[in-house]
């Protein structure tokens, strides 16, 4: 009988240790989830900066992708696995 009662009690504990876990869990993803939409809207803003500051520009990269202005907006590659992003370079010009 006692060892039931410890098994319980140690379920019970285990249950409020797993449901403390989960929630922690939860919240870094969520951190990480707006973390990345932040990171994505920065690029994006950034890449919208570089584009309007080299408007000569017809294709440049960040050493993750390679993008080529089409009809006034950027269309990019898939970017690379593991890269670490470096500003963007033009790498061909109007008229080159």
């Amino acid at each position: 009988m006692r060892f039931a009662r410890l098994g319980l009690e140690t379920t019970m504990s285990l249950c409020g240790y797993t449901r403390r876990c989960a929630f922690a869990a939860a919240a870094v993803l969520l951190l990480l989830a707006n973390s990345a939409m932040a990171d994505e809207q920065a690029v994006a803003e950034s890449m919208a900066d570089f584009m309007k500051g080299h408007p000569d520009c017809m294709e440049f990269s960040d050493q993750c992708s390679t993008c080529a202005v089409v009809d006034g907006k950027a269309a990019c590659s898939t970017p690379t696995i593991a890269c670490i992003k470096k500003p963007y370079v033009c790498t061909r010009r109007a008229g080159h």
